[in-house]
């Protein structure tokens, strides 16, 4: 399988996030792409009121992308925002495929982190989701979602070999750092490749100062043996990349931490006093 990191960065007009879904779509296309992977909110940035912005996958932007990726016979991944309950909106990946078909992902594990509320606007989802490219069984996680392994553990064990993690990274002190390992990690725990595509560096100084999550770019290609196979840098970049999925069998049959793994039940542990 081919791949494409469509390593963007997303103003707030969703009309014009939408010409670069279409332009790099197209780029990656012609290059062999068979899948093509946008960060997290690349329908708008975040920053702004996102309840205007939100529209169902039915509406006219999720039909748009729908739109790009038949024309262009690939597979694409994007990160918008659908209505939610009592006034909240969902974060929403929206996936297309070169036939025209809609599915969708709402991010699991909100970003209540580092002095950003997520829950405050956004509803979160509960339901993984996969999809297919082929052969090939693709699991979908968001931004945050890459901190919890049980959902990526989980999507392995619905089958998935490569998990799409697109993402809209906050920048601070230690953040790339932990953007590299997590992603690491969370192939080395699902034994697949993870493709974790973020927002690049905003152009704007006080855009990317600010305390909204909107990108440090360095999208990372991980494998299941935790080798990073590619990482871009901070301004936008479109990758495109060869998965051997021969190395996902290799890691099964050699690390094989899914079926070597036990349960713990936390009510059994026992814990001993230090004097005894």
């Amino acid at each position: 399988m081919r791949i494409a990191l469509a390593q963007i960065s997303s103003g707030t007009d969703p009309d014009k996030n939408l010409a670069l879904v279409a332009e790099q779509t197209s780029a990656a296309a012609a290059l062999g792409a068979d899948l093509v992977i946008f960060p997290e909110a690349t329908m708008c940035r975040f920053g702004v009121k996102l309840g205007p912005i939100a529209q169902p996958l039915d509406g006219p932007w999720a039909q748009a992308v729908a739109q790009i990726a038949a024309d262009n016979a690939v597979s694409v991944v994007a990160g918008m925002f659908t209505p939610g309950d009592g006034g909240r909106v969902r974060n929403t990946l929206v996936i297309a495929g070169p036939g025209g078909a809609i599915s969708g992902y709402d991010k699991i594990h909100l970003y209540d982190a580092f002095g950003f509320e997520e829950s405050r606007t956004v509803q979160a989802g509960d339901r993984a989701h996969s999809f297919r490219v082929g052969d090939v069984m693709i699991g979908t996680a968001t931004c945050y979602d890459i901190r919890f392994p049980t959902l990526f553990t989980a999507l392995a064990d619905g089958g998935a070999t490569l998990i799409v993690v697109p993402t809209s990274w906050g920048s601070g002190p230690g953040k790339l750092e932990q953007w590299r390992t997590l992603a690491a990690a969370r192939a080395l725990d699902s034994g697949c490749f993870v493709a974790a595509v973020g927002q690049a560096v905003p152009n704007d100084p006080e855009v990317a100062d600010s305390s909204a999550p909107t990108g440090i770019g360095h999208s990372i290609l991980a494998g299941p043996f935790g080798t990073v196979h590619t990482e871009l840098g901070d301004q936008p970049e479109l990758a495109v990349l060869d998965l051997d999925f021969g190395e996902v069998e290799r890691a099964g049959a050699s690390i094989a931490v899914l079926s070597n793994r036990r349960d713990v039940n936390s009510a059994a542990m026992t814990c001993a006093d230090s004097d005894t």
